[in-house]
């Protein structure tokens, strides 16, 4: 309590009226001797505010002890340069891979199903090449979004079979037994995986809407069969709320994560956490823009530099929003907007193991109906429109939240809301990509 604070000492910890049982200080002077005398004319207005200035200082020194990360720390993205022989060897390769496309739905065990995430399972030793590719996909199902039956569901896939029946990886009821506070509704799920261990980031709101979330952390050790008890991440020291998550992270030379999130309350926009190994928040940047963006979607381009496409939120005519980093994260610039269009809709941006980039979005003005792929080969300074994935002539049909993965093989994965009813899955390679005029050949499942 404040008045506890302010009745301590200022050069040791024992309060004045717990002196007496104090054995480790020496008896200690009036207290008037430590604090301003109130009944010196002009310093009675002072004394009054004092709690309220100590407690400020203290917030700041909390905030200053818990971001160590926000001062100047050399860093860089584990992301190879644009002519690296990898880029070069892969070019090659998508070369001689035929054109593929394919189809599959994820199993439907609830009414809606939204905000797919997608991730490579990866062994803790290098697999062997023929070894098939495993994939596992998470997305929040229920009733709507935001009920409060809405829960974390997960499935597996890998290269020749089918998608596994889906598994419950968390309910609200569960969560917030496991960590202790009340869960009104759970969000968003995020996979990241790396040789051996898979992250799982997913949104909880305690009380209110979206603007009060919070992220939370769990992992797995063995392949997704089973998750640790929830981990709240601490985003910031002033009430810990509304932080989100939507996108994937980038991975630093020095095994640290760095993780595109965004804020809801009153102003909406886009940041940058830094993320120890055991999921520490240890740093955090802000993407400004004059417009309100939510979810960005990050891709480095070397080892300091990275682009962000964000979701833009604002009023009028909305465009994919975009900003920069040259310094591996520590501060972020806006960049001019590009001509693509964004109807409030989620946006996915990855690059590709030719060194291009490639991004699933909604490139229409006030509607999901239309799902297309875009790319860039010089860096993301210019995009053209590549495929369309998906349409309807229904306005009320929706395509959206896309999540975008190249596997080790070469594979390019695409999950999405589909309707709202379900989770779709595309599979298909660079070649496919490459040329446009070869249609898709499989017909649309209904």
């Amino acid at each position: 309590m404040p008045g506890v604070v302010v009745r301590r000492r200022l050069n040791d910890t024992c309060p004045w009226d717990k002196m007496p049982a104090c054995s480790r200080f020496p008896p200690c002077s009036p207290p008037r001797s430590h604090f301003l005398d109130t009944r010196v004319p002009g310093v009675a207005v002072l004394s009054r505010w004092f709690p309220t200035v100590l407690f400020a200082g203290a917030l700041v020194l909390a905030f200053a002890g818990h971001w160590p990360g926000l001062l100047r720390t050399e860093q860089a993205f584990d992301s190879p340069a644009a002519d690296d022989a990898t880029i070069r060897q892969a070019r090659q390769q998508a070369a001689n891979l035929p054109a593929h496309f394919s189809w599959s739905d994820l199993p439907r065990p609830t009414p809606s199903a939204h905000a797919a995430t997608l991730t490579e399972v990866l062994p803790m030793t290098t697999p062997e090449n023929d070894a098939p590719v495993q994939l596992l996909a998470a997305w929040f199902g229920g009733s709507r979004e935001g009920a409060g039956d809405v829960s974390l569901y997960q499935s597996d896939w890998s290269t020749g079979s089918p998608w596994q029946p889906a598994g419950v990886m968390m309910t609200r009821e569960a969560v917030q037994r496991q960590m202790g506070r009340n869960i009104r509704k759970l969000g968003n799920p995020l996979l990241i995986a790396e040789p051996g261990r898979l992250q799982l980031y997913f949104v909880s709101v305690s009380y209110g809407g979206w603007a009060g979330s919070a992220i939370n952390r769990s992992q797995s050790s063995d392949g997704g069969r089973s998750w640790s008890t929830p981990q709240r991440l601490i985003t910031s020291p002033f009430f810990n709320l509304s932080t989100l998550v939507r996108n994937p992270g980038v991975w630093y030379t020095d095994g640290s994560l760095g993780l595109p999130v965004y804020h809801e309350f009153i102003n909406k926009h886009g940041e940058w956490l830094h993320l120890t190994p055991d999921g520490r928040v240890v740093g955090k940047s802000r993407m400004s823009m004059p417009r309100a963006t939510l979810q960005p979607a990050v891709v480095p381009l070397d080892r300091d530099h990275a682009v962000a496409a964000l979701r833009d939120a604002g009023p009028g005519e909305n465009r994919i929003q975009w900003s920069e980093t040259r310094d591996a994260g520590q501060t972020w610039v806006q960049k001019s907007a590009r001509e693509i269009p964004n109807p409030n809709s989620a946006a996915a941006m990855i690059g590709l193991q030719d060194g291009s980039l490639l991004m699933a979005c909604n490139p229409i003005a006030g509607n999901r109906n239309r799902l297309s792929l875009l790319r860039s080969t010089d860096r993301g300074e210019t995009w053209s429109l590549t495929r369309v994935v998906e349409e309807s002539p229904d306005d009320r049909d929706e395509f959206s939240y896309p999540s975008l993965l190249q596997d080790r093989h070469g594979a390019i994965h695409l999950v999405y809301t589909w309707k709202r009813q379900g989770i779709r899955h595309a599979v298909f390679s660079q070649a496919w990509l490459n040329n446009p005029g070869n249609p898709i050949v499989p017909a649309v499942p209904q």
